[in-house]
């Protein structure tokens, strides 16, 4: 049996690889730095085996053939495009800067939202979990001693960690994860009776005077339970392009979003004769963002609250909680990874719960390794802002019209398929020299 130390971690074993080619198998050093400088510092590249070829219809002759077996790196090398900075940190931060620019234009406008939206009002929340049991933890300021009688610095492997395991409600805080994008959805219901109340109107008529718009990204406290924060914003009846009605202020979408978060509740499951229910937990933290030309020097302005809800548009379980950014096959798996036990525990209880027939509906195996967490990290209405599929397809576009387009004339013929993930470790160590920055498997350990 694994120890209950929270602070303990089970090693993962080395596996065995066989011998690698070195860097003088490559007969084309030169054009495999050019095709590795091509992936941008992507750490796990797709590999595509296939070919592209180029034919003049007039003529019938191939003008361009490109295969991937005589490629330098022997396959086709495309980007991941995966957002966790622990997967791939060079796909991420692209991930993290389009995330910015959503946010940033649903603040100020660009992106093709009108200007005028910085004019709306527009606030800043945290929603967090309750509590399940007392954990370690440490005050803002560091100067506070923990329940313990400790006082821990920042980075303590305790940190978050319950107090007492055997006594700590791990089937609630799973649950929780589990519930919480449906919590979020009955807040969003409750917030706009708020606001229709406040506004003495009836709620199927708010949709004629105003809407409620938002972005929102989920982070994982220390105690591996999830939290939102999240852009609120009000609107005229026609999202961003409409300014919101007279009597709305910047102080009642506060106060509406506080009545609101207290106010939503969720039914649960009933497990070993215990009725779950789930709602927010007591810090809930409301400002109102304002824009540096409205108010000087205050702390809550559109450039720092995007930089911050992108921040955390590029993390995962593993960030905060130590724990796995893949998913297990088997519980098994468990034992090879370096989870600490806290998070190993939640995985086991999401796995355990995940086997009951009435919890089929919240897939808890699937998403064991998120610690029951099977929403979207980063959401919004459509309203807001622009999406991140247009600021890709923007992308795609601008290196379109900076490539040389085919002739009229020619027919591209093109087959491409899977053939795996990643780069062999001297392929990788070469790309890291050429990007400057380390290995992901170093950069994972420096995490650690």
């Amino acid at each position: 049996m694994p120890s209950h130390d929270p602070t303990t971690t089970i090693p993962r074993p080395k596996p065995s690889r066989p011998p690698l080619p070195s860097f003088t198998s490559y007969r084309d050093l030169p054009g495999l730095i050019r095709q590795l400088s091509s992936l941008g510092g992507c750490a796990q590249p797709i590999r595509l085996e296939g070919q592209r070829t180029e034919i003049d219809t007039i003529t019938g002759e191939i003008l361009r053939e490109l295969k991937s077996k005589e490629l330098p790196a022997g396959h086709l090398l495309v980007r991941c495009g995966n957002r966790r900075t622990s997967r791939c940190p060079s796909c991420a931060e692209l991930y993290r800067q389009d995330t910015y620019h959503l946010i940033a234009a649903g603040l100020r406008g660009g992106k093709n939202i009108p200007d005028q939206v910085a004019s709306h009002l527009r606030v800043f929340a945290t929603l967090t979990a309750p509590s399940y049991g007392p954990v370690h933890g440490r005050h803002a300021s560091g100067s506070a001693h923990c329940r313990c009688g400790r006082t821990h610095t920042k980075g303590d492997p305790l940190l978050g960690t319950p107090l007492d395991p055997e006594r700590y409600d791990y089937t609630g805080a799973v649950l929780w994860n589990a519930h919480s994008p449906a919590l979020w959805a009955r807040f969003m219901l409750h917030l706009r009776r708020t606001i229709a109340a406040a506004a003495d109107i009836p709620q199927r008529l708010l949709h004629k005077v105003a809407h409620v718009s938002y972005a929102k990204v989920a982070e994982y406290q220390q105690r591996g339970l999830i939290h939102f924060h999240a852009v609120i914003r009000l609107d005229g009846p026609a999202g961003s392009y409409t300014a919101p009605p007279a009597w709305a202020t910047p102080e009642l979408l506060a106060d509406a979003i506080r009545i609101a978060a207290t106010c939503a509740h969720l039914d649960g499951p009933i497990i070993n004769g215990r009725n779950h229910s789930f709602a927010f937990g007591k810090q809930i933290d409301v400002r109102i963002i304002r824009s540096t030309a409205f108010q000087a020097g205050t702390t809550i302005t559109e450039d720092k609250v995007a930089g911050y809800v992108a921040k955390y548009a590029t993390k995962g379980t593993e960030a905060a909680t130590g724990t796995l950014d893949h998913r297990l096959k088997k519980i098994t798996e468990l034992w090879t990874e370096s989870v600490p036990e806290h998070a190993a525990r939640m995985i086991r209880t999401a796995w355990k719960l995940g086997a009951r027939d009435d919890l089929k509906h919240l897939n808890l195996r699937k998403w064991a390794h998120m610690l029951g967490f099977r929403g979207h990290f980063s959401t919004k209405t459509r309203t807001y802002s622009t999406t991140l599929g247009t600021l890709r397809a923007a992308r795609a576009a601008w290196h379109r019209r900076h490539t040389p387009p085919p002739s009229p004339t020619t027919f591209v013929l093109a087959h491409w398929a899977y053939d795996g993930t990643g780069l062999t470790p001297d392929l990788e160590r070469l790309a890291a020299l050429i990007g400057g920055g380390p290995t992901r498997a170093e950069a994972v350990t420096s995490r650690a």
